[in-house]
Parts: structure tokens; sequence; C-alpha cells
């Protein structure tokens, strides 16, 4: 083990090393007392919401349906990056996903799909968060170093599904089928002031050698005033400049939107205002709203997405077939049956049914609801592919023009 990092591979997840042991000891069970081919319908449905999260993003489809692509079971699922509330308009709670087929099928994938949702949701929830509340202006995901680097490219895939413009991981750009983004660290300009007596020696040497598509972004709170670092920066780089980037340590900047108040002022006052102003450093949905006010322009994110709280699911099963009819039954706490969840677009609220009642109306407008669980998985075969990670992006921008934080 001394030789290895300490985290599961493909194989064994698939091979269900990564799931809780009793599933292991219920699947003997099942087989040895002849009930390996009863056929259920698990649920998964929000346990909690972390606090002051009114919605949520439902996201990480993708891997669920790697995971069981070949197993002889349906699932029906929201699509991926569909915004929903924990509780419909009736305060029951909104399935996000279930799986019919032989238990024995699934039930040592229980934890990893409970991983794999939790995850994801959580990831995509935060970044749309954080971009809900930035708005038009950039938003970076900086949180490669915030988390165990075998999932930071599942970090950096779901933060821009939930909204986030670019990643600083290479790998999850690679995934994403875009650029890495990023500026620039400290440490480059420690080793120049070290050894040529001029840290900004470091902001020409990036503007020589860096490729000439990579936007010139300097770090200007390595020695100096913020203000004067900016200014020499411009006078330096001239029109080559893009924009300056603060990464103070809380601990040292003071009142942070009143430093880049008087940087934004001070940049403008000499004919510099298409500088632009990039800001990093323990952000937040909170904390940005006083700092866009103040003139910033695009927001360098870490701990905040990779380290999002999870969005808390369980499985539970709501139905078992017996003689090939469905019989509703689920533990205590649970409703029993196989569910739909219905939309009005117009109003934008959901309504949870049993299945067999069929198509409500909303009943605030009383226009038809369309069903949103839809089928994604058939004995085993993936229904119409996977989305593109732009696509699911759009869908969740659009719907979440339409809620509050």
């Amino acid at each position: 083990m001394e030789n290895n990092f300490l985290f599961a591979s493909g194989d064994d997840i698939k091979n269900g090393l990564t799931t809780d042991i009793y599933f292991m000891r219920t699947l003997k069970i099942l087989r040895e007392k002849g009930f390996e081919n009863v056929i259920v319908n698990a649920e998964f449905t929000p346990s909690s919401f972390p606090k002051n999260y009114k919605w949520s993003i439902f996201a990480g489809l993708r891997e669920v349906l790697k995971l069981l692509e070949g197993k002889n079971i349906n699932i029906y699922a929201l699509p991926e990056g569909t915004i929903f509330q924990e509780r419909d308009y009736y305060g029951y709670k909104t399935p996000v996903m279930r799986i019919e087929g032989p238990y024995s099928e699934f039930i040592i994938y229980e934890t990893p799909i409970l991983g794999f949702i939790s995850f994801a949701s959580g990831i995509a929830t935060k970044a749309a968060r954080i971009k809900k509340a930035a708005g038009e202006k950039l938003v970076l995901s900086f949180g490669a170093r915030r988390n165990h680097p075998a999932v930071a490219p599942t970090i950096s895939f779901y933060a821009y599904i939930g909204g986030v413009d670019a990643v600083s991981c290479i790998k999850g750009a690679e995934l994403l089928g875009i650029k890495p983004t990023g500026t620039m660290p400290h440490s480059l300009m420690i080793i120049f002031k070290a050894t040529l007596g001029d840290h900004t020696k470091a902001w020409i040497a990036f503007n020589e050698i860096v490729e000439k598509d990579v936007p010139r972004i300097v770090l200007i709170d390595t020695f100096w005033d913020e203000t004067e670092e900016a200014i020499k920066a411009a006078e330096l780089l001239k029109d080559k400049l893009w924009g300056v980037r603060l990464d103070t340590p809380g601990s040292r900047r003071g009142n942070f939107a009143d430093i880049i108040r008087e940087v934004r002022w001070k940049l403008k006052a000499l004919g510099l205002d298409n500088v632009r102003i990039v800001v990093s450093g323990g952000l937040n949905e909170y904390s940005i709203n006083e700092l866009l006010r103040a003139g910033v322009d695009a927001f360098g994110v870490g701990s905040a997405i990779a380290n999002a709280p999870l969005i808390d699911y369980a499985m539970d099963i709501s139905a078992v077939k017996v003689k090939d009819k469905w019989k509703p039954i689920a533990k205590r706490g649970k409703l029993s049956g196989r569910k739909q969840v219905y939309r009005c677009d117009k109003c934008f609220i959901d309504i949870v049914r049993i299945e067999s009642e069929g198509v409500p109306l909303c009943p605030v407008c009383r226009g038809k609801m369309r069903p949103l669980l839809t089928l994604v998985m058939k004995e085993g075969k993936i229904v119409n592919g996977a989305e593109s990670p732009k696509r699911i992006r759009e869908r969740v921008k659009d719907q979440v023009s339409r809620v509050d934080l």
C-alpha cells in the first residue's frame, strides 16, 4: 500500500469495493434464500439541503449511468442539471431518480451511486449559487488544491456544469473540452525578487514566454501596495495587460472592498479603466455582492466550490414486484409506490404523484404539467447518450435565472 496513492480505481468501484459491507452480506442472504431475482423500485430523494439552500441542482447522473451500464435495470431520472426543491408544492419529498430491476443487480452500488450524486450535486449547486451572485461577471474555479487530487477533475467538471466560466485544473478542462485558465502564483514574483531584485520582471517574463492567447493577468499584492503594483503593471505591459489579480490573505488585506475601490479609482484616473480587476481568496456567494459594487470584474473561487456541502440523498425501496404486480411498500417515514415528478414550466413548481395517477394540472395556473423523470437507461442500455457539459450548463443557467438565492 505504501507504493500507491489512497484512492479507488474505476475497477474497484465497479467491483463493489467502495460499498458498505452490509450490502455484500445482504446480497449473500438474498442469494441463499432464493430472492436474487426479486424486482424492486428504488427511489433517490433528498434527505435534507444545506442551510439556507432553497434549491439544488441534480448532478452526477453521468457517473451513475457509466457504473450501471450493462445491468438488467431501467433508470428514470431528472435531466442532469435540473433545479429541484427538497419538497414539492404540497410538501412531499422530490424523487430525483429511480431504479427498477432485480435488486441483486444494483444492491452493491447504492453506496457509490449516493456518493456520485451527493458530491456532484453539491459542487454544481454551490457553483450555481456563486455564479448567480456574480451575475454576468466571470467566475473561475480554482479549487483543485482544496480537495483530493483524484477528484479534482470531478470538481472542475461539475463546477462548470453549475455555471463557472472556466477552470484551472488541466485534467478537468480536458474532460470539459475547454482550455484551462489561470494567472500566476506568488512564487514567481518571489523568485524574481530574490534573484534579480525586482519582482516586476516576473510580469515581463510572463508576457514574453506564456502563450499569446492566454490573457495577461498579473498578481499585484506580493510586495507593494496593491494600487502601486496595479499602476506599475499597466505601465510595463501597456495594452497587453488584460487585468490584475488580488489574492491577499484576509489577515493582511483590511477592508478588501475599499482596496478594490482604490485600485479601480486610481487606474481610472490615469485612463486605465480598461484594466480588469480579478479577486480570489475566501470568496463565496455571500461575499461577492459588496465586491461587485466595488468594481470587481472576475472572481476566482476555490474552497467554497471544492468543499461545497453535499446534497444529502437517500435510496429507499418504495415498491416490490410480487407475482408480476407492483406492491407499494416502504419503510416507516418514506412514501410507497412508483412516482413521477411533474413541473409547470410557467409557474416553475413541481408536484410528486404516484405514477398511475396521471398528469396533473398546475394548482396555480391550471395549465398542464410535464413529467420530469425520464427513461435514461433501458435494460442496461443508455438512452440517447450523455449530454455535453455545455448543454447541461445552459440548462442550469436558464433555470437559475428563474430562482432566488
